[in-house]
């Protein structure tokens, strides 16, 4: 694929500074790229490179002052980094999910249907009385139970699984491993110590514009649905437990794990190896630091928390501070101790 640097800015609706005829072909970080890539700058500590770069053209920002000279053309927008972002999205669509027809040996069930412009890889498999979108892309060895919704523009890359009565959105993404509405967690404990399952009868519901990484797992609810709504991002190889609700663009990284019928406020934030606990809530734009445990539910927006368990991020950087300086605290008390102890010179 090839544009012109006009077409590009026309596109991000910016402003072009220097040649707008020259030709597109690629995206390049701005250290390394040459004749003919398009680059960004965003992060300011990058700003040297933006006079020795060789790329064609540079996304950067309406308000950047220039300190010296540059070659490529400058793309000026309010925000470079989304707006390459926005490329990055299209180049991938363009390239990844260009595939169009069926590969063969691929099997779809009775009473499904699939709709127009649609891929699905060899061995892939479509259940019984499913509704399928248009544009949707199903790679080899994915596998769709009974009864399942997808939505327009949806991409199920290969090996994912996704078990009967799930509901998938419009423009969603399930990546390679997931596994989507398996058994939640249900055991009931019996006189005698053994435990006798509980049966999961609810489903998944991803609503539009939802992410879900490699190998991370969503599990069904025991009923109703476990919920994760518009344009939340779940990383690789996260656990969802069964009854969980996930906000609206909230965005959850990788090897986390969520616990039963706990909901998620929109736009949170949980970063790396987060834990939190069952039948919690947590309020809109609730940041969780890498590491820490939720163990209460949270009800003012905007907390930062961290530690396991979490508390308020000011007071654990306190703490922190303050254990750090335990050993030396200890001495000076022992000193103290010491010296009055000792008798009274006469």
């Amino acid at each position: 694929m090839e544009f012109t640097v006009g077409q590009i800015a026309e596109v991000l609706h910016g402003v072009v500074e220097g040649d707008a005829s020259q030709r597109i072909d690629r995206l390049a970080k701005i250290e390394e790229a040459q004749a003919g890539a398009l680059s960004f700058l965003s992060n300011l500590k990058y700003e040297p490179h933006l006079y020795t770069t060789g790329a064609s053209a540079v996304i950067v920002s309406k308000t950047l002052a220039l300190k010296h000279p540059v070659g490529p053309a400058l793309i000026r927008v309010d925000d470079p980094y989304t707006s390459f972002t926005t490329l990055l999205e299209f180049y991938q669509q363009a390239t990844r999910t260009g595939r169009r027809g069926v590969e063969e040996p691929a099997f779809i069930g009775a009473g499904s249907t699939i709709g127009d412009n649609h891929y699905r890889g060899a061995f892939s498999y479509i259940g019984q009385d499913c509704r399928i979108g248009r544009d949707v892309v199903i790679f080899p060895q994915a596998y769709i139970g009974d009864r399942c919704v997808i939505g327009d523009g949806t991409i199920i890359y290969a090996g994912a699984k996704i078990y009967a009565e799930t509901v998938i959105g419009n423009r969603c993404t399930v990546h390679a491993g997931a596994v989507i509405g398996s058994d939640g967690f249900g055991f009931a404990p019996q006189p005698d110590g053994s435990y006798k399952t509980i049966p999961q009868i609810g489903n998944v519901v991803l609503e539009d514009n939802v992410s879900i990484g490699a190998n991370a797992t969503i599990d069904c609810a025991t009923m109703g649905s476990t919920i994760i709504r518009e344009g939340a991002k779940i990383d690789n190889l996260v656990q969802i437990a069964h009854n969980v609700e996930i906000g609206r663009h909230t965005v959850v990284a990788a090897q986390s794990g969520i616990s039963g019928s706990t909901k998620i406020g929109d736009f949170c934030v949980l970063a790396g190896q987060t834990g939190i606990a069952g039948h919690l809530s947590l309020a809109n734009r609730t940041t969780v630091t890498a590491q820490s445990g939720v163990g209460k539910s949270i009800k003012t927006e905007g907390v930062l928390l961290q530690g396991s368990p979490a508390f308020n991020l000011r007071d654990s950087l306190r703490a922190n501070a303050i254990f750090r300086h335990l050993p030396e605290v200890e001495r000076r008390l022992s000193d103290l101790e010491r010296n009055s102890s000792m008798p009274e010179k006469s």
